[in-house]
């Protein structure tokens, strides 16, 4: 019997999807399952969710929920596989002032969860979180796997993988959803007989190639795109794709906040041209705030509450470890000389294969080098970020935002300086002290 820790179990709905795909699983359904977070109600919410779930199934699982700082190594205690899907801050106070602050100085943003200023401060207020999971983890279940879900999903996992023993791996949705969507936006089928291969970096990993019984689907693909004129939600990616020659695995509005190129407030003309949704992700939180409120009951007073299995990486993953039956996903790792033109110190998103032991990443080698030019970008700002957190000093946030591309085309080096010392004040209880 394995026992499966979710970290931030109060994210319900994620919590259904990952934790009722392991009631499915045969050889998950009689897991042990440990909820943990510091929000009592939400807490007690997703319990009596997964409970619900779990008696429609025969009660084959056991589940337990574990309460505030002082129950974690409990939660934690004895664990196969360690789920972490937290937000540190939340939408209120911290999400709202990743995106006021910098609003002060000119600077906007879309989502602000993984690069930009935004990303740099999540990652700041989340690392040291993370931290104490790794110390308890050494402490109580040293063999588990950590499954990190949360964002900036190249920090965090990154700086896991540096700075702590805990095998880790990063999961996020944008790879295996990536060639379907493409194909699909532009009116082409898509079937077990369509091939792809995807590398790069988290949220900026690169369609490397797209086949289907063999045949390259690039040509057609970019010519159905250079034709779509009307307005939709993926003109940032297709301009890439034209520009760089390859489609990039994360939407429009992460991407358009991760290159120099297209939220400029000396041309505010991009903002219409790209379709480019400036604050989505504060508006994104309003809203399914609003909706939680309404499926609140049907998710925790349903006694007939039912769940199907979803394509989450996370239960297919459990179960490959324990059968050794292998599972191929795309995972977020250490660059140990798999893509060989980005630095070896980077956390890089390549195909993986899961069995009994463990997860192996695939060589990729080079990368196109123009996609590799635009992945430094953006790593510089990870690596920074990381010895920020890593030696708590200022200069190092400093530095991590003036490389940042955004900010770059956007700020002066005072400023950039002036919004960090902002945000830090702003940040009061959320960071450690910082010299």
């Amino acid at each position: 019997m394995a026992k499966i820790a979710f970290m931030g179990a109060g994210s319900t709905v994620f919590a259904k999807n990952v934790l009722g795909d392991c009631m499915l699983s045969p050889a998950l359904c009689d897991s042990e399952i440990a909820l943990y977070d510091i929000d009592a109600k939400r807490l007690e919410e997703s319990k009596l969710m997964l409970d619900a779930i779990n008696g429609n199934l025969g009660n084959r699982a056991t589940v337990k929920a574990y309460l505030g700082v002082e129950n974690r190594k409990d939660a934690l205690r004895g664990a196969d596989f360690v789920v972490n899907a937290i937000q540190v801050g939340l939408y209120e106070p911290c999400t709202v002032t990743d995106f006021e602050v910098p609003k002060k100085y000119g600077l906007r943003q879309t989502i602000a969860d993984t690069l930009g200023i935004g990303g740099i401060f999540r990652a700041l207020r989340t690392i040291p979180v993370m931290m104490d999971f790794a110390r308890d983890m050494e402490a109580v279940c040293p063999d588990a796997w950590l499954l990190n879900y949360t964002n900036p999903m190249a920090m965090l996992t990154g700086a896991m993988l540096r700075l702590t023993p805990i095998k880790t791996v990063g999961l996020c949705h944008s790879v295996q959803v990536c060639a379907k969507g493409l194909l699909e936006g532009l009116g082409m089928p898509y079937d077990e007989r369509v091939q792809w291969k995807i590398a790069g970096i988290n949220h900026q990993a690169w369609l490397l190639e797209l086949t289907r019984d063999g045949q390259d689907l690039y040509p057609e693909v970019k010519h159905r795109a250079a034709a779509r004129t009307e307005k939709h939600n993926d003109m940032v990616r297709y301009e890439i794709m034209k520009r760089f020659g390859y489609y990039v695995t994360e939407s429009s509005e992460h991407n358009a906040e991760y290159m120099p190129f297209f939220i400029k407030d000396k041309y505010p003309e991009l903002i219409e041209r790209f379709n480019i949704p400036l604050d989505e992700y504060p508006r994104r939180c309003v809203k399914q705030i609003a909706e939680w409120e309404k499926r609140r009951v049907e998710l925790t007073q349903d006694p007939h509450l039912s769940h199907e299995r979803t394509k989450e990486y996370a239960s297919y993953i459990m179960e490959a470890m324990l059968t050794n039956a292998p599972y191929k996903i795309g995972g977020n790792v250490m660059n140990e000389g798999l893509i060989t033109n980005l630095p070896r110190n980077a956390c890089v998103e390549v195909p993986c294969l899961v069995d009994a032991s463990g997860v192996t990443p695939t060589f990729v080698g080079d990368l196109p080098e123009q996609c590799a030019a635009m992945n430094r970008t953006n790593i510089n700002v990870q690596l920074l970020t990381i010895e920020a957190a890593r030696t708590l000093k200022k200069e190092y946030i400093y530095q991590a935002a003036m490389m940042d591309p955004h900010c770059q085309s956007e700020l002066s080096i005072d400023d950039i300086v002036s919004l960090c010392d902002d945000l830090i004040a702003a940040h009061e209880g959320w960071l450690p002290t910082y010299r």
